[in-house]
């Protein structure tokens, strides 16, 4: 499937395994698409509803600023995501996997508008420490993305250059990323996306 890359922010896969998730629908209109591009713009910047929106598949997220504290508002750059997956916590992360918010960019134009974020594993900003708290390492990249074309809404979600993190100093958090990063590799991340850029752009009943 072709990238839906206006903003920039898809990164190339140089390194590591790809993975991409993507969901659309065709509404009736422009006005109409533009209507839900809305709601799906609002819905992927509100990270600390993705778990409630995309179900059982998810993992918990919240967005937290840079010090790591929880906020109630749209991602900004330089926030970070507080991951809670399912089975044993990043030691490092204090039980949590940590992404920074590492950009932010929106592109308005005649017939298209996108909306990207691009995040990266890393240490947790509630300690000193700068190990990467993720089970993905600090070259993976994830870019979560909304687009309208014309009368069409896609959600897009973009794994890039990922490998499991093995430079952390705890042995117990290097076994299990090593299982955690490949389950997600090979199925659980591309479920999990799925199930969340269906529901970025589901049609409100």
């Amino acid at each position: 499937m072709e990238e839906k890359n206006y903003t920039g922010l898809v990164p190339p896969n140089v390194d590591g395994k790809e993975i991409t998730s993507e969901a659309s629908v065709s509404l009736r209109d422009t006005t109409e698409a533009k209507a839900l591009y809305k709601t799906a713009r609002e819905r992927l910047l509100f990270v600390h509803t993705w778990g409630k929106i995309a179900g059982t598949l998810s993992a918990d997220f919240q967005l937290t600023d840079a010090e790591g504290n929880e906020v109630d508002r749209p991602s900004q750059k330089g926030d970070h995501f507080r991951i809670d997956i399912a089975g044993p916590g990043s030691h490092e992360g204090g039980g949590y996997d940590w992404a920074y918010v590492e950009d932010i960019r929106e592109v308005n134009e005649a017939d298209v508008d996108s909306v990207a974020i691009t995040v990266r594993p890393a240490a947790n900003p509630k300690t000193d420490s700068n190990n990467v708290a993720h089970f993905y390492s600090e070259q993976s990249t994830s870019t979560f993305v909304v687009t309208r074309e014309g009368g069409k809404v896609t959600a897009s979600i973009y794994d890039r250059n990922i490998e499991a993190n093995q430079e952390t100093k705890s042995v117990i958090d290097k076994a299990r990323n090593t299982v955690v990063g490949l389950g997600a590799k090979h199925g659980f991340s591309k479920m999990q996306w799925q199930a969340l850029a269906e529901a970025l752009i589901k049609k409100e009943e």
